[in-house]
């Protein structure tokens, strides 16, 4: 067994790439190996922004010798009376073997030629000369780039290859044009600590040679190194830092040998909002604030802490620099916001005429306007109460006007926070500054949801709107490419939706807005149904992905190009979530066990009928006249009892009751298939034939009530 190292050199990389070209490797590597029928004892991938690196440990030094089997010709091509014809002699030629090694074996497409041929196993060190360019220039990522006259594509140029197998060199070259990166044993060490070359004498040295010249390549080992640093230095200022994970991950790959260093500003900044501090610190200089230990967060220290990748003997030298840089970016933020205090938040209005929100689709205060418009029809759903209506229009309408204010032009990452901020200073209501900053939660799939009425009504009316007018102009999203973020949009309006129980007509909504779009663009078509197809695929994607539901269950609430239940769901997104969640219920439960053969089987013969999906009328539909036996009647007067359980359940949602009831009539429902007075449903008779199946689809139907028994696979 030998140990194998990969480390390819580079000019710094990004932080998102290290981390992406590491997941990557973690993948391929064993992967590739594995198809070259080479098991390996661990495969360690290391990263920092000047290497990538994999470290192979306890793989074969040759593959072994297998047998395999390869099929050839079909037997009547490959011989003739017995004797083998030029395919045979072509086919042994080509795998090297003789005539007499063909075997002739019955296949179910015929009898054909087969060998078993030995294949004796290739060295480690081939194999490896053939993947390690593979593995290098197979990455992907963003922002790739060539350099001097070469064809390579990278993130950054390749400076240095180090191939060893235990303690020799793999010889391995990269040709870039001109120029030709060869393998060897000498890496490099920290460009500040240890700018001298690193002689790496074994594979299975790698580690601890680069952490000896400053060097840690494992990114687990860099992460718990700044966390830990963070948390003592925080502790020596009886503070504790905030840590955060997307901050953390880039910090990791942004160094190689990490130093915590403690930072200080004038305490007068703290005047500023919480949120304007930590986003200066966070967003733009990467630093971790640090908050009083004892009060949840409440109140920031006036010190950060930097991670340097420098000499730790100079953290003071790189403290003042760091202190330096945020002191002059918390100095405009302040002249910021005094200067947006100084004005009413409405005063802002006729500056968002000044801001296109698409070019079509005129200016920010355009949609501010159809914003309200949406805002008061979802409103009069609801049915609300004045002061929740003048709550709602003057969130909407103040909604977007901290979006040309001086603090959110400089940090756009405080929209909707500085609006909440401007509100408060303007004289608005606590409820109406919320909903300002809640309009445009949920802001990712991890976030907050937003708590207040008019935040809730605001977020559905902005996101609809714009919904419906880029769809509207015919820009709608197709593969990954989504530049408008129209799916996180609809996404948010059923969750919004969900999470605070709106009972909202969504389809109303959709047909309304989109006949206002029409109105002023005459020369486009509705986007009606692309909308309605848009939807109904989101509300699929999360009852799955989301809330967890069994994919033939989510079919079943929602069907397959079914109209009925798309009206039925998107005007009720309560209730198709309901009915999924329950039947996802009933199925850990062992109740749609109980109802699923006898609803099932009547729900594949009544499509040999011609009743209607959503009939219901019992008297109408059946006659007893034309029973024959005591079954049908027995069957009938099961519906007839069944018919006030599903009323109830359409009316109060409680579909425990449609469970119920079809559990009662499932053995009389059994008795007129197979009992001893079971009928002959395709009889003769076209009168009676249509009276039994238009018992089945009764009972169809009122499983409809609930879902589409005919999507739903047993378990």
């Amino acid at each position: 067994m030998v140990n194998f190292l990969l480390e390819v050199g580079v000019e710094e990389l990004p932080a998102d790439f290290v981390a992406s070209a590491i997941a990557q490797w973690q993948t391929k590597i064993p992967q590739s190996l594995g198809e070259m029928f080479l098991t390996p004892e661990a495969v360690e991938v290391y990263g920092t922004p000047r290497r990538l690196a994999v470290l192979i440990r306890g793989v074969a030094d040759k593959q072994e010798d297998r047998e395999e089997e390869i099929k050839g010709p079909p037997g009547k091509v490959a011989f003739k009376d017995g004797q083998p014809t030029k395919a045979a002699e072509g086919f042994a030629r080509k795998q090297g073997v003789a005539i007499t090694d063909l075997e002739l074996r019955e296949t179910p497409k015929g009898e054909f030629v087969f060998i078993q041929k030995k294949i004796l196993g290739r060295a480690t060190a081939e194999i490896l000369q053939e993947l390690c360019p593979e593995w290098i220039t197979s990455l992907e990522g963003r922002r790739f780039m060539r350099w001097g006259d070469g064809d390579i594509r990278f993130p950054r140029p390749i400076r240095w290859l180090v191939a060893l197998i235990d303690g020799d060199i793999l010889p391995l070259e990269l040709v870039n044009g001109s120029e030709r990166i060869t393998s060897d044993r000498i890496s490099r060490g920290h460009r500040v600590l240890h700018p001298e070359p690193v002689s790496i004498p074994q594979a299975s040295d790698y580690v601890e040679c680069l952490r000896s010249s400053y060097v840690e390549v494992d990114p687990q080992k860099r992460s718990q190194k700044i966390q830990e640093e963070i948390k003592a230095k925080a502790a020596t200022l009886n503070g504790a830092a905030e840590i955060y994970p997307y901050l953390l991950e880039e910090v990791v790959n942004l160094v190689e040998y990490p130093t915590a260093v403690i930072g200080e500003f004038e305490p007068k900044f703290l005047q500023l909002p919480k949120e304007v501090i930590t986003t200066v610190m966070v967003t733009h200089q990467r630093y971790f604030p640090i908050h009083q230990s004892d009060n949840n967060q409440a109140t920031l220290l006036p010190n950060f802490i930097t991670i340097s990748n420098g000499d730790p003997a100079k953290a003071d030298i790189i403290a003042e620099g760091n202190a330096r840089v945020i002191r002059a970016r918390l100095a405009d933020a302040q002249f910021f916001y005094k200067a947006d205090c100084d004005e009413h938040l409405d005063t802002y209005l006729p500056q968002l005429e000044t801001v296109t929100f698409q070019e079509d689709l005129g200016t920010m205060r355009d949609k501010v306007d159809r914003i309200i418009e949406v805002a008061n029809t979802i409103a009069e759903q609801l049915q609300l109460n004045q002061k929740e209506r003048k709550d709602i229009e003057s969130t909407a309408l103040l909604c977007k006007t901290d979006l040309v204010t001086q603090m959110v032009y400089e940090f756009p990452e405080l929209q909707g926070v500085m609006g909440e901020k401007y509100a408060l200073v303007s004289g608005e209501s606590a409820t109406v500054a919320r909903g300002i900053f809640e309009h445009y939660l949920p802001r990712g799939a991890d976030d907050i949801m937003p708590e207040t009425l008019n935040g809730q009504v605001v977020g559905l009316a902005d996101r609809l709107d714009t919904l419906v007018s880029i769809f509207g102009l015919g820009m709608i999203p197709s593969g990954s490419s989504d530049p408008f973020a129209l799916r996180r949009a609809a996404n948010a309006i059923i969750n919004i939706t969900w999470y605070a129980d709106l009972d909202i007509n969504l389809n109303q909504l959709i047909q309304q807005s989109a006949a206002d779009f029409i109105a002023s663009h005459s020369n486009l078509e509705s986007p009606v149904t692309a909308l309605q197809e848009f939807f109904m695929q989101r509300i699929r994607t999360l009852l799955q992905e989301e809330k967890n539901v069994d994919y033939d269950l989510v079919n079943a609430v929602l069907g397959d190009n079914d109209a009925e239940y798309t009206t039925r769901a998107l005007e009720d997104l309560l209730d198709v979530r309901d009915r999924a969640l329950f039947l996802q219920q009933i199925r850990h439960n062992g109740q749609l066990d109980r109802i699923y053969e006898v609803v099932n089987r009547s729900t594949r013969l009544a499509v040999k009928g011609d009743l209607g999906n959503q009939d219901l009328e019992l008297n109408k539909l059946v006659n007893p006249d034309l029973f024959e036996a005591p079954s049908e009647q027995a069957f009938y007067d099961a519906l007839v009892a069944l018919v006030p359980k599903t009323k109830k359940a359409q009316a109060e949602g409680n579909y425990q009751l449609l469970v119920d009831g079809l559990a009662a009539i499932a053995p009389t429902v059994s008795n007129f298939f197979d009992g001893e007075t079971s009928v002959l449903i395709m009889a003769d008779d076209p009168d009676i034939r249509r009276n039994r199946l238009n018992l089945l689809g009764l009972l169809r139907n009122h499983a409809r009530v609930l879902a589409d028994f005919g999507e739903i696979v047993k378990n």
